[in-house]
């Protein structure tokens, strides 16, 4: 899997080391703190399959769920003509504990919305007091397996 610094819309990468930022409100929309500028000459993947992958980094606490949304905007603020281009699904806070991690696909046409600004939010239920999370924008998505403790892998 390949991860681009420049298409990190929440948190970071150095090394081998992630860092999320804060997406918690209360009972509110968090915006992420990075904003991809789509004006930029850059190739965010058009024509072919596009992914918001993100991992929790903190776990959230205090509410009950949250989602995750892309969304594109005329303004950096991420506030005029704000339109979803894709969304997770509905997840309750018992499972958004640090390590946890999904993606979800982004609607191919973005170019086409003519909205300059990318960024993702975070729609909080309830009184949310805690939850980080990186996430970015790729082509692929990693594919792994967890295997219980004691069994041997051939």
């Amino acid at each position: 899997m390949i991860v681009d610094a420049l298409l990190a819309v929440c948190g970071s990468i150095t090394g081998n080391s992630v860092t999320g930022a804060n997406m918690f409100a209360s009972g509110a929309t968090f915006t992420s703190p990075n904003v991809i500028d789509l004006s930029q000459n850059r190739d965010i993947g058009e024509g072919q399959d596009l992914y918001v992958r993100f991992q929790v980094t903190t776990a959230f606490t205090g509410g009950t769920s949250a989602q995750f949304q892309a969304v594109v905007a005329d303004d950096a603020g991420i506030t005029t003509n704000v339109t979803v281009i894709g969304a997770g699904k509905v997840l309750a806070n018992a499972t958004l504990v640090a390590g946890y991690r999904d993606a979800f696909k982004l609607n191919p046409n973005i170019g086409s919305l003519g909205r300059r600004y990318f960024a993702i939010q975070a729609i909080n239920v309830g009184a949310n007091t805690a939850g980080a999370v990186y996430a970015d924008v790729g082509a692929e998505v990693a594919d792994f397996k967890v295997y219980p403790s004691g069994f041997t892998v051939l």
